[in-house]
């Protein structure tokens, strides 16, 4: 069977990988140049299962109303005259209540930790180059009180297989001693020792590699514009090819993971995704010569900014912006990631070589993401990720090849389905 994937990010490669294993004949198409060139390059670079926490909660509302007043907030929503947003807006704002963001959270969490043993099973052997860290992640907190308040909230993570635990400000500081100049002081933090990092972009690229020696095509500086839809051959419409600038792409199954882009795709064919991109901002630096940099990935919980090491390079992430889909930007946009990181590892950052860039995630209102088939045609969805893209993409891959082949699939299929 001939499958087309949109999307050469880090879910597009993954998707694609999991289906050459069974078999597959499989081409991936991408508009730019080469895998992950948007957004999967512009994350922090965690592999967080124990931050799968439901963006929709019940205190959600108070602080995205408190963004729209202030820029210095790590989620921001500009006003404007966008159907879209509120549309989403508005199925956002329904799942805020403590019974839908348990089973949100519930629903992330587990694709999440199935994920990551598909991610140690396939990396394991295989000397792929990443960079990657197994020493957990920390989850700083800058009071007693909010460190306490988090471990409560934390519950669901650890009754649920995340071994996590509070860790004081001085086995903080053993544990990263790069803190001890910071000029922040904190309380102490969560340690997830089950949560990871790594460079995301050169995962890809050694997942693209694999593909190759499966036989995957790459077919990269092609955008599809549209779906055409064959109508007349049952109650379904099929889809026939994808529209794109280099002609028509014909295939037996088409499967949506270019982020947000997906919803845009899916509405040529009359399916409408509940998928809206959030603006995240990030920066990469090299480490000056003889600093104290990190070692372990972490977040600062009251600024959200988050951080992994690279070798010689720290990438430094944050902001959720719901301004639709333009991803220009200006410096001032950083000036909370720069902030951090001066106030965090001060010196330890050479930011006059740094990188700026940003990516659009795709965010679904209730958080976990949108993975399987169309009503009963041939396309098939894997888009909604948000910011766990990288944490989720091996179990997405997997739930998605197990529906195309018609097996049963190791998670409840439900909570994630299109039209759900």
């Amino acid at each position: 069977m001939k499958l087309l994937v949109v999307g050469a990010g880090i879910i597009g490669v993954t998707t694609a990988y999991e289906l050459a294993r069974r078999g597959h004949d499989v081409e991936v198409v991408d508009r730019e140049a080469a895998e992950t060139l948007a957004t999967s390059d512009a994350t922090a670079g965690l592999i967080a299962p124990g931050h799968s926490f439901a963006w929709a909660s019940p205190s959600a509302p108070k602080e995205l109303l408190k963004s729209v007043f202030s820029a210095d907030t790590s989620i921001r929503v500009k006003p404007r005259l966008d159907a879209e947003l509120v549309s989403w807006g508005l199925k956002f704002l329904r799942e805020c209540t403590g019974p839908r963001a348990h089973r949100n959270t519930l629903a992330k969490l587990r694709l999440a930790q199935r994920s990551q043993q598909l991610f140690n099973a396939m990396i394991e052997g295989k000397g792929m180059d990443f960079r990657p860290s197994n020493g957990g992640v920390l989850y700083l907190y800058r009071d007693a009180d909010a460190l306490g308040r988090a471990m409560a909230h934390g519950s669901v993570m650890r009754e649920n297989g995340q071994v996590q635990r509070i860790v004081s400000r001085e086995e903080l500081l053993h544990l990263e001693p790069a803190l001890a100049n910071s000029h922040v002081s904190f309380a102490g933090a969560v340690h997830d020792e089950t949560d990871a990092t790594g460079n995301p972009a050169k995962f890809a690229a050694e997942v693209r590699k694999l593909c190759e020696e499966l036989g995957v095509r790459f077919t990269f500086d092609t955008s599809v514009e549209g779906i055409r839809l064959d109508r007349s051959r049952s109650a379904a419409p099929r889809v026939t090819a994808l529209r794109s600038s280099q002609g028509e792409l014909v295939a037996d199954r088409f499967i949506l993971a270019g982020g947000p882009e997906s919803a845009r795709l899916a509405r040529t064919a009359g399916v409408r995704l509940p998928v809206y991109p959030a603006k995240g901002y990030s920066l990469t630096a090299p480490i000056n010569e003889g600093a104290l940099a990190p070692g372990l990935g972490g977040i600062d919980e009251r600024s959200l900014v988050a951080w992994s090491r690279f070798g010689d390079h720290l990438r430094m992430s944050a902001t959720a912006e719901f301004a639709g889909y333009s991803q220009q930007y200006a410096r001032k946009d950083f000036a909370n990631i720069l902030k951090a990181g001066k106030e965090l590892f001060p010196g330890v950052l050479d930011l006059s070589r740094a990188t700026y860039k940003v990516g659009l995630r795709p965010m679904t209102p209730d958080g976990p993401p949108i993975i399987g088939r169309a009503g009963e045609s041939n396309l098939y969805i894997n888009t909604g990720h948000g910011h766990l893209g990288w944490t989720m993409a091996c179990g997405s891959a997997e739930m998605l090849a197990d529906l195309i082949d018609g097996k049963t699939t190791a998670l409840a299929a439900a909570p994630y389905a299109v039209g759900r």
